[in-house]
């Protein structure tokens, strides 16, 4: 199947594993790294250095983009991280969770939402930057090994011209399994939020 600019597309494709198909790191981190230290990779703010473990039971994007990234602390460390752009998503049963190991025990923050029928969480222009994602995919015409800087199905977020990029028109996934460092979004409603601290806990998922 051709776009209609004549470019090869590749149709619904599936995969077990999401993660596969991020970027190759051994090609992509080398470059990051060289473009964050000659200041040609944008970023926008600081990240702490702690991660979130983020869940859902059904992940619908309507818009998807993916390309590399880096993101820095505040300390200068940086961390190459697989961006994730999604111009329209929606969530069923969110769980973030950040754990935190404190002198008088360890602790997790938990965020929940998008349980109720019919009420899912929602976001316009979500860019998440990522260690890892797991789950059961579906892409409908995506398109695999785009330059970055081209990048439009998943909003106005692009990566750098010459790294590799993907995108897709729309994505299905079950069983979201994340790992992120950082979730920008132009809205994020929370449909049902509920804000827990719980000791000892392994956060929204094990591992």
């Amino acid at each position: 199947m051709k776009d209609s600019q004549g470019n090869l597309v590749l149709g619904r494709t599936r995969w077990r594993r999401f993660a596969a198909v991020v970027v190759p790191a051994a090609v992509a981190v080398s470059g990051l790294m060289a473009g964050v230290a000659q200041g040609a990779v944008p970023v926008t703010f600081h990240i702490s250095g702690q991660t979130a473990k983020i869940a859902a039971s059904h992940l619908s994007a309507d818009g998807f983009s993916q390309y590399g990234g880096v993101l820095v602390e505040k300390n200068g460390t940086p961390h190459a991280v697989a961006m994730s752009a999604i111009k329209d998503a929606t969530l069923t049963n969110l769980c973030q969770s950040v754990t935190t190991p404190l002198p008088f025990g360890t602790f997790t923050l938990f965020i929940r939402a998008g349980n109720e029928p019919g009420k899912p969480v929602t976001a316009h222009n979500l860019l998440i930057g990522m260690d890892s994602l797991a789950g059961d995919a579906e892409f409908t015409n995506i398109n695999i090994g785009a330059d970055a800087s081209e990048l439009t199905a998943g909003g106005p977020h692009a990566g750098n011209a010459g790294l590799f990029g993907q995108e897709a028109d729309g994505a299905e996934i079950d069983n979201v399994k994340q790992v992120a460092r950082s979730t920008q979004a132009g809205t994020f409603n929370l449909v049902g939020l509920s804000l827990t601290v719980e000791a000892n806990s392994t956060g929204c998922f094990p591992g």
